[in-house]
């Protein structure tokens, strides 16, 4: 009989070889402080490095740890899917491979998350080259503006959420820099704290000006649409 798990972390992975052992460190460390029962699935989203090899090792030594490989690269957005529909904790973070999110912050959504549906972390104080940083603030001021949200921090991987959130989401390209505000459309609570932010050490960064901004708006156009075009009504009496 399997028994229940309170903790699901939801890690994507696109070649960061250099960055998984490090984290999984880090991680497990942290996990094990709380004290609660926690599954680790990292999502090979189609790596051309070690990366695939490095978590089949580990994987292979640690139950705790699940590891799902795409065939090819397909996206954050599809990494979390996947990740999210294999799940089994009660609560489901996620968050970067690249040692970027700490995980000293997770206690922190945990915290929250009693008392909100989703929690989102917010990277007050960034570590990114400043053209990064740029163009992040230009998107999240956009998307604000036009989906009429106050998610100061769309970009931050670090989240929680409760399970049932996730259930019935469905998830299209590009999605998951709005999962806060569809999941607020299906009447979840959301809040949003302030989280650490570290530079980048190892590896690469996977965004530029064209994929943050000018394919993002396209999305954002799409949720707006949603946002409008949502139902919401209340059935105050039924008679059979």
């Amino acid at each position: 009989m399997n028994m229940p798990t309170d903790i699901s972390i939801v890690i994507p992975v696109y070649n960061e070889e250099d960055n998984i052992l490090p984290l999984l460190s880090e991680l497990q460390g942290e996990l094990d402080k709380l004290g609660r029962s926690y599954e680790i699935v990292f999502v090979d989203d189609g790596s051309r490095d070690r990366s695939f090899e490095i978590l089949k090792g580990v994987a292979s030594l640690n139950r705790k740890i699940k590891v799902i490989r795409f065939k090819e690269n397909r996206g954050q957005t599809a990494a979390f899917d996947a990740g999210f529909k294999i799940a089994k904790g009660n609560i489901v973070v996620t968050m970067d491979a690249d040692l970027q999110n700490d995980p000293k912050d997770i206690h922190l959504l945990l915290e929250k998350i009693g008392e909100f549906d989703v929690v989102c972390g917010w990277r007050y104080k960034r570590r990114d080259p400043w053209i990064k940083i740029a163009s992040s603030r230009i998107a999240n001021f956009v998307r604000n503006k036009l989906s009429q949200e106050d998610i100061i921090d769309t970009g931050c991987s670090l989240k929680a959420y409760k399970r049932e959130c996730l259930k019935r989401l469905k998830l299209f390209n590009g999605m998951h820099r709005f999962l806060p505000t569809l999941l607020k459309m299906e009447g979840f609570k959301v809040t949003q704290i302030k989280v650490n932010h570290r530079p980048r050490k190892f590896g690469r960064t996977k965004y530029n000006i064209r994929n943050r901004i000018i394919r993002s708006f396209v999305d954002l156009l799409a949720v707006r649409w949603m946002k409008r075009r949502h139902l919401d009504y209340e059935i105050e009496e039924v008679i059979r």
